[in-house]
């Protein structure tokens, strides 16, 4: 594929991500359409899409991150939640490519990061090479390398390190069977010809691989600092900041990485002196903190999103409204119906699910119509042009009736199931508790911690019939939304991520290789979005809501936005403070 091609089809990506953020104007704590049946307002409640909440910061000073809960991970090669990405990829290490640190449209861009440009395909696409920028350097002043990618690459593959990105396995050529580098085995389908050169050969062609280097898997990791399962809570930096400490569930602390060179990075500021990420704190104690704005809390910013019932103290009020920012996710809250077992190995089991369900209540439970809409098919609207598809016309508060009788006609029309929220979800639990109870389904909630949840729901034995979390693309394709959610190749029996339903369907794969090998984006678009509507009708999971991420700054916070593609979290490249003096500690 020549440069012209690959030119032609990042700006097709990026007008499609584009789109869906113009039709809503902007992973949830856990997390990722329909014409008449999603309700709810498509302004956002309180920055307009593509502004900057407080100016340009001023460089100096703390900022203070308020949280509930811990990280899953921050190693690179387990990282893949999307907050978690965004704190990693921006601060502690960096990766072949990002995008643009910009609010709104402009944020889907790609711009060069390590590597001195998007990559350069041949071999018919088959084939990427990379070269690294001069004078990037680690926390400790020692070169990034090439060979410190392509370590990191390998380390993906290892078994004791998972939950990370699975896009290493599922693209390069040879990596049947591989399990990583911690034995000493390396993959021939990385090469590094020199210190800077890094070249990756894959089984097909892929057309959006510059979109691939943009994931934690494709940062650097120098084999000397592996520390297998114990690298989650020391990275080695080659961002702006480095880990001074981590006390896991309390604190952590981020100070300069002064061997970070502001020359070779176009995209991070680093404005504050000094990060502190505080954990733990209990319900909405941090929305209410951010309120309040008083003293250090002038300076904080919340993590990773405001409580529901948080909004009837924002929105009257013109001062904090102010210092809301609201955009799109786009990602796809779902129920998932775990298909490995009974009752859901039975189609006609899930088909009444779809109908139980009470997606009304689960809008309310989520805080209203001004942060969320109701989901009506799996991808979310900026994978189909702004386009809400609604293949069932199911009416947004269910239909019980519908419901008991295609459990009746499976010949289990009295149901007790399991159903295992994160904590900060148990409302949104007992949402669905209660409408499906409706229709005869017995519900029992158990909860589980934000920092172990995924961890949970990824045990594949163990795994609950039921769970709520969502899915959010890596990147604008349908490639990176459906195969990880509903391909029954990436099923894993510990650190399973993305197909939490466990769904394998033999013509669901069938055609997923057949859309993998379009070399026409216009086609490969239009059999996602057709393969998306038959998904429906097989009814693997329930998808719940497209959902805004609604944060709140201080008032002394400045550089504040979603970014479009780190699903509506802040990005941390650019976010500081107005009055550095203000936000010592």
């Amino acid at each position: 594929m020549n440069r012209r091609t690959h030119a032609a089809l990042a700006a097709a990506i990026a007008a499609t991500l584009t789109l869906g953020l113009g039709a809503c104007n902007t992973k949830a704590t856990d997390s990722k359409d329909g014409a008449g049946a999603a309700g709810g307002s498509t302004k956002a409640p309180g920055a307009a899409s593509g502004t900057i909440v407080g100016g340009t910061p001023v460089r100096g000073g703390t900022l203070t991150v308020l949280s509930n809960q811990d990280f899953a991970h921050l190693d690179p090669a387990r990282n893949w939640t999307m907050p978690n990405m965004d704190f990693g990829i921006r601060l502690l290490y960096r990766t072949l490519v990002t995008f643009k640190a910009e609010p709104g449209a402009a944020g889907s861009e790609l711009v060069p990061d390590l590597a001195t440009d998007l990559g350069r395909p041949s071999d018919g696409g088959r084939t990427w090479t990379f070269t690294l920028k001069e004078g990037v350097k680690y926390e400790d002043g020692s070169p990034v390398k090439a060979a410190d990618v392509k370590y990191n690459v390998e380390r993906s593959f290892a078994p004791d390190l998972t939950g990370g990105p699975d896009y290493a396995a599922q693209y390069l050529d040879g990596a049947e069977g591989y399990k990583g580098p911690l034995t000493g085995q390396h993959l021939a389908s990385v090469e590094t010809p020199d210190e800077r050169t890094i070249v990756f050969h894959l089984k097909r062609p892929v057309a959006e691989f510059s979109y691939t280097a943009t994931l934690p898997t494709f940062s650097p990791v120098p084999q000397a600092q592996e520390k297998g399962a114990q690298y989650d809570l020391r990275p080695f930096s080659s961002g702006p900041y480095r880990i001074e400490s981590y006390d896991r569930g309390k604190q952590l602390t981020l100070v300069r990485n002064t061997s970070w060179d502001q020359a070779t990075d176009s995209v991070r500021k680093a404005y504050p002196d000094r990060i502190v990420f505080v954990q733990g704190l209990k319900g909405g104690q941090v929305d209410d903190r951010l309120i309040a704005s008083e003293g250090a809390d002038a300076s904080a910013v919340e993590w990773p999103m405001m409580r529901p019932e948080s909004a009837a103290k924002v929105l009257p009020k013109a001062d904090v409204k102010s210092r809301l920012v609201a955009e799109m996710t786009g990602c796809t809250e779902m129920l998932y119906l775990n298909n490995a077992k009974a009752p859901f190995d039975d189609p006609k089991v899930r088909e009444a699910m779809m109908y139980a369900v009470d997606k009304d209540a689960q809008v309310t439970s989520f805080g209203g119509p001004a942060l969320t809409d109701i989901a009506t098919s799996f991808l979310p609207p900026a994978l189909t042009n702004g386009v809400r598809a609604d293949p069932l016309r199911i009416a947004p508060v269910g239909d019980p009736a519908k419901a008991k009788e295609l459990l009746a006609a499976a010949g289990k029309p009295d149901l007790k199931v399991s159903l295992t929220v994160s904590t900060g979800d148990k409302t949104r639990g007992e949402a669905l508790q209660q409408s499906l109870a409706k229709a005869g389904i017995q519900v029992t909630i158990n909860t589980a911690d934000p920092s172990v949840y995924y961890d949970t729901i990824g045990d594949t034995k163990n795994a609950p019939d039921l769970s709520v979390t969502g899915w959010c693309p890596d990147y604008p394709s349908g490639a990176t939304f459906l195969p990880f959610v509903f391909d029954g190749r990436t099923i894993k029996e510990k650190g399973n991520q993305g197909n939490y339903s466990q769904f394998r369907d033999q013509a669901t794969m069938d055609r997923m290789d057949e859309i993998a090998r379009m070399s026409d984006v216009k086609e490969a678009n239009a059999a996602w979005l057709q393969l998306d509507q038959d998904l429906m009708k097989k009814s693997p999971a329930v998808p719940l809501l497209w959902q805004r991420r609604p944060l709140l700054v201080g008032t002394n916070v400045a550089g504040a936005f979603g970014h479009p593609v780190w699903t509506g979290m802040f990005d941390f490249a650019t976010i500081g403070l107005k009055d550095p003096a203000k936000g010592q500690g």
